[in-house]
């Protein structure tokens, strides 16, 4: 029996990564994200600096787009936003400094779910989050 959780959310890092991953790397089995990903992925291709950077950011997104339904960003997932926002800031952290990483550590919490990350310290000081670190594929 797998102890790994049938559901979680993936964050926008390891979504990006997915395709690197090894086989045994921590995932939940019905990966999920968040809104908020979609939305950090959309920025990357209108602020590339290169063509290729633009590609290969526009073919995140559209990957992403295809392989998962994501969960909205609603009122349970503001309340909680507010709790992790107010939890950085008394933890001395900026919460607009890392905004979307705190939305999407809000989606996770409001759907108590699990929260998979190659970029753990990213959400350093966040009560109630159920945080995976996932292996980063260029430092396992």
């Amino acid at each position: 029996m797998s102890s790994v959780p049938q559901q979680g959310v993936l964050d926008t890092s390891t979504v990006i990564l997915l395709g690197r991953m090894s086989p045994s790397a921590p995932l939940p089995d019905e990966p999920l994200i968040s809104a908020v990903t979609l939305a950090e992925l959309s920025v990357g291709p209108l602020i590339a600096a290169t063509d290729g950077d633009r590609a290969a950011r526009q073919a995140h997104l559209q990957q992403a787009e295809a392989d998962f339904d994501p969960l909205p960003f609603d009122a349970a997932a503001a309340r909680a936003f507010g709790r992790v926002a107010a939890a950085l800031r008394s933890s001395g952290r900026k919460p607009a400094a890392r905004a979307f990483d705190a939305l999407i550590a809000a989606t996770a919490i409001s759907n108590s779910m699990p929260l998979y990350t190659c970029n753990p310290t990213d959400f350093t000081g966040i009560p109630d989050l159920e945080l995976v670190a996932v292996p980063h594929p260029d430092h396992p």
